[in-house]
């Protein structure tokens, strides 16, 4: 069974080992597994000032890492035939009706021409609707409106309950025609809205009854309940300039300690290391974990390889490089799939066809085909600075050399 060699796992655990000796970095849970050996490390400490110390249940801010796993509710529902990929949304979705389009990105906002076709359900799971967080675009009248309104995670304004949310998506105009332009993270959220329209529950209710409980996922979820909170590490956003400790959410009394007026699908989750990875071994699986059937192949193989077009890609790949000062590296595989990113060239030591996501609070998910490996890596330590994302880097870096081929 090709596995690990004992030299690169004891390699693996120096190299995270000295990021948290640093100071840099108060703690980590890492999950490797492949050929059915599973290994964890936890290292250092809950807080920054030191207090308990990590362990494999730690529950983890997932932050983006939610993408690739809420994507699932809306993979069953294909599977089910209850959405089709190009079906327009606006039968669920009325708000997103009869959309205007922007006619210059930077443009005001009534400077508009209508949408050449419906927003589609594969629109939404491309990440091509039309809205998006671009980072090329800061500064302009449409990006401000998007902040402004609370339309994305834990910018100055909370982000509204579903049906006050969609509302509100749908006074602005989009920056692009529907199915043209990959955009980030909105798309999500949106997807939130749908799932718990199409099916009458919330989306933690259908996700719970779908995906987690089938799974064993039993830390999975939109907020820690009380009598877990201890388990659940404050999030630190280190000041750039000085490196200096800031608390960014605190566990007990902090953004997640009760349920949120919104479920999102964009990065609402936490987690922990193993159920991210009874999770992404679902996926590698082909959709089934201990003989049971989550997804049909087919779904996995639709959110698992590219869906963009070359135009498409050309745009996130530049966006990747263009910002590699900001995302300190990350973000450059070149494809996605649904909610997720797909290697489409090998630009560091992991090999195509690699699928998964980072996330913001400093979370890495990854599973690779081609090697039968999945790679779970969870900070506390958000990525205004660059410590967790170099981490990230020597994990992967790291974990590539210590397979047993």
């Amino acid at each position: 069974m090709e596995t690990f060699t004992k030299t690169g796992l004891n390699r693996l655990h120096d190299v995270l080992a000295r990021h948290v000796e640093t100071g840099k970095i108060p703690g980590l849970v890492a999950l490797v597994s492949r050929g059915g050996q599973t290994h964890v490390e936890t290292i250092g400490t809950m807080r920054h000032e030191g207090g308990a110390p990590m362990r494999r249940d730690t529950i983890f801010r997932m932050a983006s890492t939610t993408k690739p796993v809420a994507m699932a509710g809306a993979m069953v529902l294909l599977d089910e035939c209850r959405l089709r990929l190009d079906d327009p949304v606006q039968e669920w979705l009325p708000e997103l009706a009869d959309r205007q389009v922007l006619a210059r990105i930077d443009g005001p906002l009534d400077d508009t021409v209508p949408a050449r076709r419906p927003i589609t359900v594969r629109d939404l799971l491309t990440s091509t609707f039309g809205l998006g967080m671009d980072m090329t675009a800061l500064g302009s009248p449409i990006m401000n409106a998007i902040i402004e309104q609370g339309l994305t995670p834990d910018l100055p304004t909370p982000m509204p309950g579903p049906d006050e949310w969609i509302r509100r998506v749908g006074t602005l105009p989009l920056m692009y025609q529907p199915g043209d332009r990959w955009q980030y993270q909105i798309s999500h959220d949106v997807l939130s809205v749908l799932i718990a329209r199409v099916t009458g529950q919330t989306l933690e209710t259908f996700l719970r009854e779908r995906l987690f409980d089938p799974l064993g996922m039993k830390d999975t979820a939109f907020h820690v309940p009380t009598d877990q909170i201890d388990r659940f590490p404050a999030l630190y956003a280190p000041d750039p300039q000085t490196g200096e400790f800031h608390v960014w959410d605190e566990a007990a009394g902090g953004r997640w300690s009760s349920p949120p007026a919104f479920q999102g699908s964009g990065g609402g989750l936490v987690s922990t290391a193993d159920d991210y990875h009874a999770y992404f071994q679902m996926l590698l699986n082909g959709g089934t974990r201990k003989g049971k059937r989550i997804l049909s192949q087919a779904a996995v193989d639709l959110m698992t390889t590219n869906r963009l077009t070359p135009e498409q890609q050309a745009v996130r790949h530049a966006m990747a490089v263009n910002n590699v000062h900001l995302s300190y590296g990350q973000g450059q595989h070149g494809g996605w799939g649904f909610g997720m990113a797909v290697r489409t060239y090998r630009g560091d030591y992991a090999p195509l066809g690699q699928f998964g996501w980072d996330g913001g609070s400093g979370t890495s998910t990854y599973a690779d085909p081609a090697n039968q490996l999945t790679g779970i890596l969870l900070t506390q330590v958000g990525m205004s600075a660059p410590n967790s994302a170099h981490l990230i880097h020597d994990f992967w870096t790291t974990l590539y050399q210590a397979l047993d081929n």
